[in-house]
């Protein structure tokens, strides 16, 4: 009875460490992905928040310093956001997009599209960034 229980507590390990190719696995890596990003902004850790960067846009921003002034130059909201919520996304057989609501710190909504790709090695890498700044509410 014991060796059953360390077998099937094992299995379930297995079953939530192993990666999931599916379109909710591919998602949730996405999400998890920008999550860490958008952590590596808020410590001041270039050097991390580069590493997610896919391979095309460190050939446009060949280091983690220039990569991490054209963050904050561009993409204020991304690099301090107040706070953000996933929305909708949509997987391809090369990647995900995923939507990412921010409540910037200075009080601006925003919408941020990011394109993650599928590495050759089957990892993610964040690919763009399109901002799209909300309307302020009718009254």
């Amino acid at each position: 009875m014991q060796r059953h229980i360390v077998v099937c507590a094992a299995c379930l390990f297995l079953a939530f460490a192993t990666p999931s190719y599916g379109a909710d696995g591919a998602v949730l890596t996405a999400q998890n992905i920008i999550s860490a990003q958008i952590d590596a902004f808020l410590k001041d850790d270039a050097q991390r928040a580069y590493s997610y960067a896919s391979p095309g846009i460190q050939q446009m921003y060949p280091s983690p310093d220039i990569f991490f002034e054209m963050v904050k130059r561009a993409y204020g909201p991304v690099y301090r956001p107040g706070n953000y919520a996933f929305g909708r996304s949509e997987t391809t057989a090369n990647g995900v997009t995923q939507e990412v609501l921010i409540h910037a710190s200075d009080g601006q909504d925003w919408t941020a599209l990011y394109t993650l790709e599928r590495q050759s090695d089957g990892s993610f890498k964040i690919s763009s960034v399109h901002m799209i700044k909300s309307a302020p509410p009718s009254t």
